[in-house]
């Protein structure tokens, strides 16, 4: 049986999550016990790793970033707050936005070096569509890339520290493993970040594109122990706040929201580089129920602006909204016919939480969110 967060509106069905007693979620407790947290021991810790890992004479740190509202804030963070220069990278993904790509110049222009990394096109198609085919995860092969080849490229410019943003698992619901350790190593990053998928998808791929595959695999254990690499997350070392982020992007690196809706969703001001989101957001709620709109909700419930019954009438509204307007994209990127499309979302829908039919094609809940 399924239920949800009497705090906020997470799901039951949300891999790794936990409740207590009452019913409420780990990431409504972290909430809580943020509260009381002492955040100035931790600062004074990711001083003493700025101090001990800045020894690259060009960059102090690597900064994963896209233009967004995270990297953006974390990069002029470092910059203005503790004067370090930061390294940033990004991963261009596939079928890219143009307000994406405005907001990526932007962040450039707003003073950092920015290094832009293309894996080889086909490869990461490919790895999308295996992805999409055999998880239920349209776009894969970025996600392994925006990790893997990052840390590649701080490896080979001899750049330890690596700031990533922040580990959804704490934050939103999942695994605890590292809310009091700030370390993300690779195992953690294959297990929860990949849940433990990326080396079949790799494997998957035609041989002869297997040849490729240096940007999706992560350096040698050899080399990241000789290189002294440090992977950590910025929500260890402050109260992650995404809306601050936003707020701060948009003020001092240029970044713009969209000036209609996300689909699926309530708000505008995160996640517009690529046109694949919205399908990830789409397959998230027919295999778990619950969906991008569920994740906003929360977010905003646990940091007071707005109240759970607010929250459930926007996921009443928006969650579960099929991305109709980018279907066509979505069969010329992947090639393949509407009717495979719509057999792969029926094989990832969860058929205990959903009625479905192939002709016409159609997904309805069993359920009512709350």
């Amino acid at each position: 049986m399924v239920f949800w967060c009497k705090s906020c509106l997470n799901m039951s069905t949300r891999p790794r999550i936990e409740f207590n007693s009452d019913s409420i979620c780990n990431a409504c407790q972290w909430k809580e016990e943020k509260k009381i947290l002492n955040w100035s021991v931790r600062e004074k810790e990711l001083v003493r790793i700025l101090e001990d890992y800045s020894f690259n004479n060009s960059f102090d740190c690597v900064v994963p970033v896209s233009g967004g509202k995270d990297g953006s804030y974390i990069a002029h963070t470092l910059r203005t707050r503790y004067k370090k220069n930061p390294l940033c990278i990004t991963v261009n993904p596939h079928l890219a936005t143009s307000l994406g790509q405005e907001n990526l110049k932007n962040f450039a222009k707003s003073g950092f070096d920015l290094i832009e990394i293309n894996p080889h096109y086909e490869t990461l198609r490919q790895l999308n569509l295996i992805g999409f085919r055999e998880l239920g995860f349209p776009y894969y092969g970025w996600l392994i890339a925006i990790q893997t080849a990052v840390i590649r490229l701080a490896v080979s410019m001899n750049i330890p520290l690596i700031f990533y943003g922040e580990d959804g698992e704490v934050e939103y619901g999942g695994s605890t493993e590292t809310k009091n350790n700030p370390i993300i190593d690779i195992p953690y990053q294959k297990k929860v970040w990949f849940e433990g998928g990326a080396e079949k998808i790799i494997n998957l791929l035609p041989e002869e594109l297997k040849k490729y595959s240096y940007m999706f695999e992560y350096p040698s254990d050899e080399d990241l122990k000789k290189a002294k690499t440090f992977i950590t997350t910025w929500s260890y070392y402050e109260n992650w706040d995404s809306y601050r982020n936003y707020v701060t992007a948009a003020k001092y690196c240029g970044l713009r929201e969209k000036e209609e809706g996300n689909q699926g969703t309530f708000t505008n001001f995160s996640q517009n580089d690529s046109l694949l989101y919205p399908l990830h957001t789409y397959l998230m709620y027919v295999k778990l129920g619950f969906g991008r709109a569920t994740q906003d909700a929360g977010i905003e419930i646990r940091r007071g602006a707005m109240t759970r019954e607010q929250g459930l009438r926007l996921v009443s509204l928006y969650d579960g909204l099929y991305p109709a307007e980018l279907e066509e994209s979505y069969l010329n990127y992947y090639q393949m016919s509407k009717e495979e499309f719509h057999k792969i979302i029926l094989k990832h829908t969860n058929r205990d939480l959903f009625e479905v039919s192939l002709d016409p094609f159609s997904i309805k809940p069993k359920f009512n969110p709350g």
